[in-house]
């Protein structure tokens, strides 16, 4: 199993931001130099919280200070750019990872950034549905492009101005081929959309404020999706985040990992419920959809999301999950605000040093 990470991030707001942006380039510079697989940033444009407004840009910072990780939007938000936007900046970015970059995917889904582009009223997943087709296309396709698919607002042509022998009406293709990896990152339970992924052969990630009992409903519809395109599903296509605190001592770790009012953890979910509750998706923290919003208190979701504790109390419990919800290829660590720097760094080290490595040798010993 894969270790890689991800984060939004979200930082309290009264944070400067020139700090956190330089913490959360520290995070994945020191993920690269533990091991791990990839890194996932995500991107909004009207969040104080959480002020990385490109990941593309700000991954584009890190190509250069690590040498193994693959670097990932986690997402670029398809309805707030044009799709000739992503398909070229995106192609540019892997050039300059030479292939170390991963094209995260979704819609974009808080309403203040939707409001500021004046598309609140829009239906952004089919803006998504449309974006990606057109992305795709571009790097399927030669010039001069008439890229005009039916019911899509987005129509790409350079047939009036391709002249070859200037170079220009031509766009770059990636330097993966034929393409970057793409991940759709999956919050609602029993999301249709990653029956889409399957089909399109993209891989999904779950996402680390889900319940956990909601993620085998993300690998069932992905079966579903790889069916209908006549292949079949591969559990390294699958990418699980959760969120884990892991320290040298037990008390610390549930201190800092849920208990304390000033953890990090605790701020993160008191964010996160805020922003899913006001848009209507809480369900992604209830044992049932019938369960009232009431029960819903902020140790009811840190109890059933944070996986906290020393090396082996992690180990446990993420054999234990796995039990439950069936094979996945990559487990996906959540990266919090650095309210101790040293607690931090020292629990991204133990997760990747003592916690993986003990969980891949328990697998591997089930296997025989």
């Amino acid at each position: 199993m894969r270790l890689g990470y991800f984060t939004m991030p979200v930082h309290p707001l009264h944070r400067n931001p020139t700090q956190t942006l330089r913490e959360d380039r520290e995070a994945i510079i020191l993920a690269d130099q533990l091991g791990f697989y990839d890194a996932f940033v995500g991107e909004h444009l009207t969040d104080q919280a959480e002020n990385v407004t490109n990941s593309m840009l700000f991954l584009a910072t890190l190509i250069h200070s690590t040498k193994t990780i693959k670097l990932g939007t986690g997402t670029t938000n398809l309805s707030q750019m044009h799709p000739v936007l992503v398909a070229t900046q995106a192609a540019m970015m892997d050039h300059l990872a030479e292939g170390r970059f991963i094209l995260g995917v979704s819609p974009g889904a808080l309403p203040s950034d939707a409001e500021a582009l004046d598309i609140l009223s829009e239906d952004r997943n089919k803006m998504f549905a449309e974006s990606i087709d057109v992305i795709t296309a571009i790097w399927e396709r030669e010039p001069p492009y008439n890229i005009d698919f039916p019911n899509n607002r987005f129509k790409v042509t350079t047939q009036k101005t391709l002249d070859w022998k200037i170079g220009t009406g031509i766009m770059a293709k990636p330097f993966q081929k034929p393409r970057p990896e793409i991940v759709g990152t999956v919050v609602a339970p029993f999301s249709k959309g990653v029956i889409a992924m399957g089909e399109r052969d993209f891989h999904p990630l779950s996402a680390n404020f889900l319940l956990p009992h909601w993620l085998p409903t993300h690998w069932k519809n992905y079966v579903e999706g790889k069916a209908k395109a006549g292949v079949k599903a591969d559990v390294a296509d699958w990418r699980v985040a959760r969120t884990i605190f892991v320290a040298d001592d037990d008390e610390i770790a549930a201190s800092y990992g849920c208990h304390d009012m000033n953890s990090p953890y605790r701020f993160y979910y008191s964010q996160l419920q805020t922003k899913l509750t006001k848009g209507g998706r809480n369900v992604v923290f209830k044992e049932s959809p019938e369960q009232p919003d009431e029960q819903l208190t902020p140790d009811f979701v840190l109890d059933r999301l944070v996986i906290h504790g020393t090396v082996n109390k992690v180990v446990d419990q993420l054999l234990a999950m796995r039990e439950k919800i069936g094979d996945f290829g990559e487990i996906v660590y959540a990266g919090m605000d650095w309210v101790d720097e040293k607690l931090a760094k020292r629990s991204m080290t133990l997760m990747a040093e003592e916690v993986m490595p003990r969980v891949n040798a328990a697998l591997k010993d089930s296997e025989r």
